[in-house]
C-alpha cells in the first residue's frame, strides 16, 4: 500500500485552497464534489513532487466532521492505495482495526469504492484501489472528461 493523499477539515473549502495555495504553493486539482454518505464537500490540491492533500468541509451539521470543522479542523485520515479494497478492510478487521465504514461508491473518486478503518494511536485510515479522482481539471484549470 501507498499513501495516496492526506485528508484535511477545513469549514470552508474557498479558505482550505487559498491557505494552501498561498502557504504551499500547491495547485487545485479538481473542483469541489460532494459526498452525500459522508455529508461533505472535498476537493483535492496538489504539487508536483508532493503528496496530495484532500481539503474536506461539512455541508451540514450531521457531517460526522462538523463539530472538528467548527474547532478548526486539521488533519483528519491518511488515504491508502490498496490493491483490493475488500480483502484489505478484511485483512484490517481480522487485526483488530474498527471497520468505520465498509467499501462503497465515493463520489470523489468516480463512484469507485472506499472505505474507512479507525487504528490505535487514532489513526484515521482512508482506502481505497483506484487512481480515480471525480472532476479533475487540466492545466488551465478546466474541468477534463470523465474517466
Amino acid at each position: 500500500m501507498v499513501i495516496d493523499h492526506i485528508g484535511v477539515v477545513v469549514l470552508r473549502i474557498d479558505d482550505g485552497l487559498k491557505q494552501w495555495m498561498t502557504l504551499f504553493g500547491y495547485s487545485q486539482l479538481t473542483k469541489p464534489v460532494i459526498n452525500t454518505r459522508q455529508k461533505v464537500r472535498v476537493v483535492f490540491v496538489g504539487k508536483e513532487g508532493s503528496c496530495t492533500v484532500k481539503l474536506i468541509e461539512p455541508t451540514d451539521e450531521s457531517s460526522s466532521v462538523f463539530r472538528f470543522a467548527q474547532k478548526g479542523g486539521g488533519l483528519h485520515h491518511l488515504c491508502f492505495n490498496c490493491d483490493n479494497i475488500d480483502s484489505e478492510v478484511e485483512r484490517f478487521r481480522a487485526l483488530g482495526l474498527r471497520v468505520l465504514s465498509e467499501p462503497q461508491p465515493g463520489e470523489a473518486f468516480a463512484g469507485e469504492k472506499i472505505a474507512f478503518v479507525f487504528a490505535k494511536q487514532g489513526l484515521n485510515i482512508e482506502l481505497i484501489d483506484t487512481e480515480k479522482k471525480a472532476k479533475l481539471l487540466d492545466k488551465t484549470g478546466k474541468e477534463m472528461s470523465s474517466p
